[in-house]
């Protein structure tokens, strides 16, 4: 691969003032085919269970060693997008060494945690998975055509507690002021750790060179001392190899942030932790000659809890909106919403599921939410999702009715919906693909023996939820999956 004359002799520099990481196998790596890796999704699939899940999908077993629960790809044939457990959001398809930031910062249970470049999807999929329902996650990106994928993602991956921005950092640092316990800054940058995956990458470096996404970052990470509380954490990470945009960017903020510290971690296989004495004590990369992975950069702040604040302190002040609704419209939208549940999920898992609304329950706009915090938290900003996003209502001849949105069965657990309510099919069934492309699928006889008369149908294959059907009582189904979703 012919690579930029200026990052060959600015990498040469470094491998020879830094005696601790060789440079033997460096430049060679760019010629080798890059490794390609998934993250199974612990919403979905238990993490003692992931072994039977990648024998099922019939990957070897081997592990990236910086990520629980993630695998690599070897079988270059295999198509993770057309993939039905991936559609069902069993997995990310990810590049391994990406998954280094997101298991650094261990995001807990309760947790406020920000990932503010979030798109595609895959460190923020991660941070919701850790957080267990319990919490709130904000994942923004800037870009309005990126959000987009960001949003699917989100969506497949079945996490609840989710809000999606669409905004500039220093907007969301205005409204949140030391609201969130944790944050993700996986910056935009040169992205040197993609030029062998995409070598069209070395074209963008030449022009706009890493000296351009150096003032955004720094702009970026000032941003994001404003949004952290005392005692809060920051992961920094970025997939490009110069010290400009890793270390001596790090280290700028913290000559002008001196409330903070470096977090030095043990260390982790396939990672390369810097020494006392290095540059920076502490930061950790993937080497792509020393790991199997493309090359990241990545290091965890603490911001020194100097002062203890309140909490309540940290909350924007709600000024007065409008009414969303009145109250008999919001009781009467949410009776709807409930019957549609009850009529879904087993008796057990409807009452747990009752609890939940009744102390997330929002209407809005005749769109219902389930949002852990103030709704009004997020005025004047761009919100893409506002927390889980089950469905509508509607007005019929008949009242006021419940309609599922395209990603409610998605954060359904298999096992709490009631079987004449479940339509599952093997990963081998052709009625899979079928129902992807969107096409009317046929319940067999045994399965019509199970199955409600008529109504809404969770869609599973291997009992893992894709969307709904809406069965008839000769034992079609009218295929609801998402038109903008369907396999072509």
């Amino acid at each position: 691969m012919k690579l930029p004359i200026e990052f060959v002799n600015r990498m040469n520099e470094y491998f020879s003032s830094d005696s601790n990481v060789s440079s033997e196998g460096f430049w060679e790596s760019f010629d080798s085919q890059a490794f390609r890796g998934i993250r199974l999704n612990s919403i979905k699939t238990d993490r003692s269970d992931f072994s039977k899940v990648v024998e099922r999908m019939g990957l070897s077993e081997k592990k990236v060693p910086w990520c629980e629960g993630g695998f690599y790809v070897e079988d270059e044939s295999m198509k993770t997008g057309r993939d039905p457990y991936y559609l069902a959001g069993v997995y990310y398809s990810t590049e391994p060494s990406a998954m280094l930031p997101a298991q650094v910062l261990g995001a807990k249970p309760g947790d406020y945690v920000l990932d503010l470049c979030a798109a595609p999807g895959g460190k923020a999929c991660r941070l919701g998975e850790d957080l267990k329902g319990e919490g709130l996650l904000v994942a923004n990106e800037i870009s309005e055509q990126r959000v987009k994928a960001l949003l699917r993602n989100i969506e497949r991956t079945g996490i609840r507690n989710a809000v999606i921005l669409n905004e500039n950092p220093d907007n969301i640092a205005r409204r949140l002021p030391l609201f969130f316990d944790k944050i993700l800054v996986d910056a935009p940058c040169s992205g040197e750790g993609m030029f062998r995956r995409d070598p069209s990458a070395t074209k963008s470096w030449e022009q706009y060179g890493p000296e351009s996404c150096q003032v955004i970052q720094k702009q970026i990470l000032n941003a994001t001392d404003l949004m952290l509380k005392p005692g809060g954490e920051i992961v920094y990470s970025t997939c490009t190899f110069g010290l400009g945009e890793d270390e001596e960017m790090v280290l700028d903020f913290l000559k002008d942030h001196s409330d903070y510290e470096v977090i030095a971690h043990p260390e982790i296989e396939g990672v390369t932790h810097q020494k006392e004495g290095s540059i920076l004590p502490g930061a950790m990369r993937i080497w792509p000659h020393i790991s199997e992975g493309d090359g990241h950069f990545c290091v965890h702040l603490r911001k020194k809890a100097i002062q203890e604040a309140d909490s309540n302190d940290n909350i924007p002040e709600l000024r007065k909106t409008k009414k969303r609704s009145d109250h008999f419209t919001y009781n009467q939208s949410r009776e709807a919403f409930l019957s549609f549940m009850k009529d879904i999920l087993a008796d057990n898992d409807y009452e747990e599921y009752e609890n939940y609304v009744n102390k997330f329950y929002v209407l809005h706009s005749d769109k219902i939410h389930l949002l852990p915090v103030d709704e009004r938290l997020f005025d004047r900003l761009v919100v893409v999702k506002s927390g889980d996003f089950p469905g509508e209502i509607k007005n019929t001849n008949t009242g006021r009715v419940f309609v599922p949105s395209n990603c409610l069965a998605l954060t359904l657990n298999y096992e709490g919906i009631r079987k004449d309510s479940i339509l599952s099919m093997p990963r081998e069934d052709m009625r899979v693909e079928r129902y992807l492309k969107g096409e009317t699928i046929i319940a067999n006889e045994e399965e019509n023996k199970v199955l409600k008369t008529k109504g809404f149908v969770v869609v599973c294959v291997d009992n893992y939820p894709l969307r709904f059907a809406k069965k008839t009582p000769d034992g079609t189904f009218k295929n609801l999956y998402p038109k903008a979703w369907r396999l072509v």
